[in-house]
C-alpha cells in the first residue's frame, strides 16, 4: 500500500492512541495476576495484538465490554495449563524479551518465534542468562527461533543491560510471578538481586515497576538502576483480586503529531498525562529548546507552527524519538545534534542508515560522527519516493516531513504503521492533511 502526501496545513483536535509499552506490560501483569484485571483503553496495534494473543495462549481468558478488556487469569507458574507451546511474537521486540522469561517459569518445552525484522534481532542475552536460572535454552545462532524449558528459579545474577532494557523487564516480571506463586514457601529472609551493568532506557524500567505496583504484584527495590532486589518488602496489595487499570496515551506516537504541528499546523492534542513516566515525554523539552510555540492546559497540549531553531539532545534513553526528531531537525534553522546513535542498530531497521537514506532523498543532509547524528536543516525539503525499510517509525517520520515539502511524497509499504499506530494516516487526514492511497 502507498500513501501519497501533498503539501498540507493541519489543524484541529486529536487524541493519540494508547501507550503500546504500557498496554503490553499491562497484559503481562494481568497474566501473572491471580484474578480479574479490567484494562481500560488498551491499544490495538499489531504489537499489542501479539501480546494479547500470547496471554490467551498461556491460559488467560479475555472478554471485551465497552472498550474495556476483562482479563481473567489464575496466574502463571510451572504447571499452568497452556493452550499452545508454540508462541509467536510476530514483530514485537517487547513481546519477545518480556514474555520469554515469563514462559521460562513453565516446566515444559516451549518454542518461541516471530516474523519480519524480529528474526534478525540478537537474543544472546537468553543464552547467557537463562541457564543460570535453571532454564534450558536453544537459540538459532543467537537469534530466533528459540526453544526453552524451565522451570525458572530466581537467583542472584548479574546481567548486561546495554542492548535493551526490555530483557531486564522480562526478568523482573518473571521474578515477580515466581514470588506470587511461591509466597507461602519462601524463607522470611529471602532475597534475589538482579545486578545490571550499563543499563539503557532507564525510564522503561520505571514503567515496568509502576505497572507491577498498579497490579498489586511484587516490586523490587531499585538501587540506582544497578541492583533490583526482591525481598519480603516487595509484596504490596497483592491480595486485591480485581484490578482496574487505565492505559495512558502514547508519548512515542504523540511525538509525531507534535512535530507535525510544529512544522505544518495548529492542533490540540487531548487526553495526555504530563506526569507520565514514559521516556518519550522528553519531546516537550526538545520542542521548547528549538523554540516551538506550544502551551499546556490541564491534560491538553496546543501547538502551532513557528520558526524553529537547531537543537542538541541526547536520545540514549529514548531512542524511539530519533525518527520524529530528525523530521523536526529538517525544518530547524542551523545544525541539530542528536546523541545515542548506537541505540538505533537493532530496531525494525538499522534506523541510523534508514533515516540517512530516506531523508537524503528529501534534501536533508545527515552525518554520523561516533555516537551522534548531525542534521543540517533545510528550507527546501523535497518531496520524494520513500521506502520504509519495513519500519513503522521511518514511515511516520517521512510522512511528517512531507507535510511542508516542495512537491509530492510517496510512502511505500505504508501499512507498516499497523505495528504501533494503525490510525496514523487517518489521523493526519482528519487534521486536514492531503493524503491519498495509491
Amino acid at each position: 500500500m502507498k500513501q501519497i502526501i501533498e503539501p498540507s496545513i493541519i489543524k484541529g483536535v486529536i487524541e493519540p492512541p494508547a501507550s503500546k509499552s504500557l498496554t503490553q506490560r499491562a497484559f503481562a501483569a494481568a497474566l501473572i495476576k491471580n484474578g480479574t484485571s479490567i484494562i481500560h483503553q488498551a491499544g490495538n496495534s499489531n504489537d499489542e495484538k501479539a501480546a494479547l494473543e500470547i496471554i490467551q495462549q498461556l491460559g488467560a481468558t479475555i472478554k471485551t465490554e465497552n472498550n474495556q478488556l476483562h482479563v481473567q487469569s489464575k496466574g502463571f507458574n510451572a504447571s499452568t495449563h497452556i493452550l499452545n507451546t508454540n508462541i509467536n511474537c510476530l514483530e514485537s521486540g517487547l513481546c519477545l524479551r518480556m514474555f520469554t522469561p515469563i514462559l521460562a517459569l513453565h516446566n515444559t518445552t516451549i518454542n518461541i518465534t516471530g516474523s519480519g525484522s524480529l528474526l534478525n534481532r540478537p537474543i544472546h542475552f537468553f543464552d547467557d542468562v537463562l541457564p543460570l536460572l535453571n532454564v534450558q535454552v536453544t537459540t538459532t545462532n543467537g537469534k530466533l527461533p528459540l526453544q526453552i524449558k524451565g522451570a525458572l528459579i530466581p537467583k542472584n545474577i548479574e546481567v548486561d543491560g546495554s542492548i535493551s532494557s526490555q530483557f531486564l523487564s522480562g526478568l523482573i516480571f518473571a521474578y515477580a510471578a515466581y514470588l506470587v506463586n511461591e509466597k507461602n514457601t519462601l524463607a522470611p529472609n529471602f532475597s534475589y538481586t538482579i545486578h545490571v551493568n550499563n543499563l539503557t532506557s532507564k525510564p522503561y524500567i520505571d514503567l515496568t515497576l509502576q505497572v507491577l505496583k498498579d497490579f498489586g504484584l511484587p516490586v523490587p527495590q531499585n538501587n540506582h538502576y544497578t541492583d533490583f532486589t526482591f525481598n519480603q518488602h516487595s509484596f504490596g496489595r497483592e491480595n486485591k483480586t480485581i484490578i482496574q487499570y487505565q492505559v495512558e496515551s502514547d508519548w512515542s506516537n504523540m511525538a509525531f503529531l507534535l512535530v507535525a504541528a510544529a512544522i505544518a499546523g495548529n492542533i490540540t492534542i487531548k487526553n495526555i498525562n504530563l506526569n507520565s513516566l514514559q521516556a518519550d515525554k522528553e519531546i516537550l523539552n526538545v520542542l521548547k529548546s528549538c523554540g516551538a510555540n506550544f502551551s499546556i492546559h490541564n491534560n491538553e497540549i496546543s501547538i502551532t507552527n513557528s520558526t524553529l531553531q537547531a537543537f542538541s539532545f541526547n536520545a540514549t534513553d529514548c531512542p524511539d524519538l530519533f525518527p520524529p526528531l530528525v523530521a523536526l531537525a529538517a525544518y530547524c534553522n542551523g545544525t541539530s545534534i542528536i546523541k545515542g546513535v548506537n541505540r538505533l542498530i537493532y530496531k525494525e531497521s538499522n534506523r541510523c542508515k534508514s533515516l540517512q537514506e530516506e531523508f537524503c532523498k528529501m534534501g536533508v543532509n545527515i552525518v554520523i560522527e561516533n555516537d551522534s547524528m548531525i542534521i543540517t536543516g533545510s528550507n527546501k525539503i523535497i518531496g520524494a519516493n520513500i521506502q520504509t525499510h519495513q519500519d513503522h517509525r521511518i514511515a511516520m517520520a517521512c510522512a511528517v516531513a512531507a507535510l511542508q515539502a516542495n512537491g509530492i511524497t510517496v510512502i511505500n509499504e505504508s501499512e507498516v504503521v499497523q505495528k504501533s499506530y494503525p490510525m496514523f494516516f487517518q489521523h493526519l487526514k482528519l487534521l486536514g492533511a492531503n493524503i491519498f492511497e495509491g
